[in-house]
């Protein structure tokens, strides 16, 4: 039988959004994280580059804002970018005490604050903290671990977002606001009715909806879609990031190859060896993601052939191996060394840039719904995301929403009865 169930937050999604949110906020109440598959089955978890933040001596917070703004196209807000690129050290920091563990500095290598830094595309410096080459994968580890732990926090996993719940369209007295959401059980397949003073939208972006995508199968814009239909303005959703370096491989289901990896030198090159990115931008093979992206296709229909190559094998191989152990693992394993050959990849979808509106609370036009990640549009990313500022945005942005969600706890809840979800509400809605 559908229930009707009361807490304090809600959040649906499970990633570093949502749960460096409920962390926050679990303190002063009690917290509902609803998940459509297990709780570390998210986009975070398959992040593998790491999360950027001013660091090192030989950077600042203007060359980081400026790196932004470029990969942007222009279309970025700037005060958005000031307000999180200044605020990335503390909430690196955080996610320290959180557990997660980055990479520590070793000697005469490029470092700051005690971590080593690394490069990707668009960067003028080395500014990113990172976890090996499974970054996402230790964030997501020491978050699940403390959300799983946290008496104030219930975890329901296998339980998908079906549509929010809103004061208006509930029959609820007073102004338009949200006021939960209506979630579906998958072991059951019955709609209960989650309801809390503050809902935090965390469910990540849309790639899915592409065939070939670096996305995992949770992403399919469930988030986007609901905030909309609620009401929320949802902006600049023609703009999906295809990253340039996927596994090419009839097996591989489009696995990432971290732009890391051209940060530590690899070239990219045609079939014929060809080094062809110096031609197309100044920053070569550490180009913006839309710019190399392009350059891919572009050599793929001149010359015909299914793939360009990544090579790395003029770095040390034991460098290589350290560095990169997943994707040296993950490659192996179709037959590919990638420290004596190359690895042959082809872009494909992989970040939503635009989602659901929110203002530098991470509020949306829609009144005690929140949002935070790849579901939202904060104004960060304009056109092209700058790499690594995904993670970085998840955690700046959950802790503002948290910090304007506490101030809401002691709002009234909602006294009459909801009515129960009906199927006739949301149209093509599914039971995935």
């Amino acid at each position: 039988m559908a229930e009707q169930r009361d807490f304090d937050f809600l959040v649906l999604g499970s990633g570093l959004a949502g749960l460096f949110y409920a962390l926050r906020v679990a303190e002063r109440g009690r917290v509902a994280i609803v998940t459509k598959r297990a709780a570390d089955d998210s986009a975070t978890s398959w992040a593998q580059g790491g999360i950027a933040a001013v660091l090192a001596d030989d950077d600042s917070f203007d060359d980081h804002q400026r790196d932004t703004l470029t990969a942007g196209a222009g279309l970025c807000h700037e005060d958005v970018v000031q307000y999180v690129v200044e605020r990335a050290p503390a909430v690196v920091e955080s996610l320290v005490k959180l557990g997660v563990h980055f990479d520590p500095a070793e000697e005469d290598a490029p470092s700051g604050g005690g971590f080593a830094l690394g490069r990707e595309g668009g960067h003028g410096r080395r500014r990113i903290l990172h976890h090996r080459d499974a970054t996402g994968r230790e964030v997501e580890r020491a978050l699940v671990e403390r959300a799983r732990a946290h008496p104030n926090i219930a975890l329901f996993e296998q339980h998908l977002g079906v549509d929010l719940v809103t004061t208006l369209r509930s029959g609820i007295a007073g102004p338009n606001r949200c006021a939960g959401a209506y979630v579906l059980d998958a072991k059951t397949n019955l709609v209960h009715c989650f309801l809390a003073p503050v809902t935090l939208l965390a469910t990540g972006g849309g790639g899915k909806v592409y065939l070939y995508t670096s996305n995992p199968d949770v992403a399919s814009g469930d988030g986007i879609a609901m905030g909309y239909r609620a009401g929320a303005t949802v902006a600049n959703l023609e703009f999906m990031q295809f990253h340039p370096t996927c596994l090419f491989h009839p097996q591989a289901k489009s696995f990432l190859i971290t732009e890391a990896v051209r940060g530590e030198g690899g070239i990219l090159k045609t079939l014929a060896g060809d080094a062809f990115m110096p031609r197309y931008h100044a920053m070569a093979d550490l180009a913006p993601r839309d710019v190399v992206a392009r350059a891919i296709d572009s050599e793929l229909k001149r010359s015909g052939n299914e793939c360009v190559l990544l090579d790395i094998t003029h770095k040390d191989p034991a460098f290589v191996r350290e560095r990169f152990p997943t994707i040296y693992e993950r490659c192996l394993s179709f037959g590919i060394d990638i420290t004596r050959q190359p690895i042959p990849v082809v872009p494909a979808a992989h970040y939503t840039c635009g989602g659901v509106r929110t203002d530098l609370h991470g509020e949306t036009d829609l009144p005690n719904l929140f949002a935070a990640g790849e579901v939202s549009c904060t104004g960060l990313h304009g056109a092209n995301r700058l790499a690594s500022n995904s993670l970085l945005e998840c955690a700046v942005f959950a802790d503002a929403a948290a910090e304007e969600s506490l101030k809401r706890l002691d709002e009234a809840r909602p006294s009459a009865e909801v009515p129960a979800w009906q199927a006739q509400w949301v149209r093509g809605a599914t039971s995935r």
